[in-house]
């Protein structure tokens, strides 16, 4: 909630005054955006470019704690992971509608921290905000997101386009944003026991992986200046090991990935190791790193090879070689899917 002390009651405004509050901060940034807020829907000209829609929701309890995560790195969060969905399909978003579900505990100042965060990641992503809807909730705060991006029809990218002894690339390092939702929970858990300040000191890394991720549209900028289609690729919410296993069934294949290939931050290792966690399980199936994963073909590893920002993390196979984790020693394991399911945790 922020900080200052003043309040002003959602009712002082109500949906329609709060509807124009939102709207007098938007400034649309592309040609081909014609109508955003103020109508009764949004317009939109294609120009010739094929359309690619995502939404998603974050509903309080379930997604996110508002007794530590800042309604500002919320709001830019929440657009973050829908663009991060566009950059998978190899696609440039271009447009927001953003829709909350608010109870009477928020005051329009909240809203405004919120929107702030919203805002940001517009500007930062030249993206629009042309629409949305709000309405009461008897709870929490739930937002829900839609992005809409743009792509020629030969540049998209699905899950499902993998082949046989396809390499396996990741962008970035994993586990860091699940390293730093645990020292969130284990510092709410002391704060709310004993009423001690939290201790975040030498964590920066990891907090800002899991409250301001960032969606990597630089990997969409950098593959073409290699020479790099994908084959197929998917965005790394839900961990690593789902992730992959989501390509490999989508192409009809089996998948490989080696453990001493992953790439993992030192901070993010060193507090794995601090919560007695292996710091691999962490990066396999930690999920919220939001890195790209996809397939390329096996002569295009020239072009890759020595990127910092790129590692082969392993290879497609045939269908009947199934899910496979090679540890450190040589050892073959079944790799399985434990990364978050909406359906059967609580964050």
């Amino acid at each position: 909630m922020p900080e200052n002390t003043s309040r002003t009651e959602l009712s002082a405004l109500g949906e329609f005054g709060l509807i124009e509050r939102i709207a007098s901060r938007v400034h649309l940034q592309h040609a081909s955006s014609i109508k955003g807020i103020g109508d009764d829907a949004a317009v939109i000209d294609p120009q010739g470019l094929h359309q690619v829609v995502t939404t998603d929701m974050l509903v309080e309890g379930v997604h996110f704690d508002l007794g530590y995560v800042p309604l500002k790195h919320l709001g830019y969060k929440s657009v973050v992971v829908n663009l991060s969905d566009v950059f998978a399909m190899n696609a440039t978003p271009k447009r927001i509608t953003v829709s909350l579900a608010l109870s009477n505990r928020f005051p329009v100042e909240a809203i405004d921290e919120l929107y702030e965060g919203i805002l940001l990641a517009c500007k930062n992503y030249g993206v629009d905000l042309v629409g949305g809807d709000t309405c009461s909730s008897p709870s929490g705060l739930v937002i829900s997101v839609t992005a809409i991006g743009e792509a020629k029809q030969e540049d998209i990218v699905y899950r499902g386009g993998a082949r046989d002894n396809d390499l396996l690339v990741v962008s970035g390092d994993l586990g860091g944003a699940y390293m730093g939702l645990q020292v969130l929970e284990r510092e709410k858990a002391v704060f709310t026991e004993t009423g001690a300040q939290p201790d975040l000191v030498g964590h920066d890394y990891i907090l800002e992986r899991q409250l301001k991720p960032e969606a990597r549209k630089d990997i969409i900028g950098l593959l073409p200046s290699l020479g790099v289609k994908p084959t197929s690729m998917i965005d790394i919410s839900d961990g690593l090991a789902s992730e992959a296993i989501h390509l490999a069934r989508s192409s009809g294949l089996g998948v490989r990935i080696y453990d001493e290939k992953l790439p993992i931050d030192p901070s993010t290792y060193r507090t794995a190791r601090d919560f007695n966690l292996d710091p691999s399980t962490c990066a396999l199936n930690g999920g919220e790193d939001y890195e790209l994963l996809f397939t390329i073909a096996q002569n295009d590893f020239e072009k890759i090879k020595g990127n910092p920002s790129l590692t082969v993390v392993g290879h497609m196979t045939d269908k009947a070689s199934g899910y496979s984790l090679v540890d450190k020693q040589g050892g073959v394991h079944e790799l399985r899917a434990q990364g978050w399911d909406a359906f059967l945790r609580k964050h």
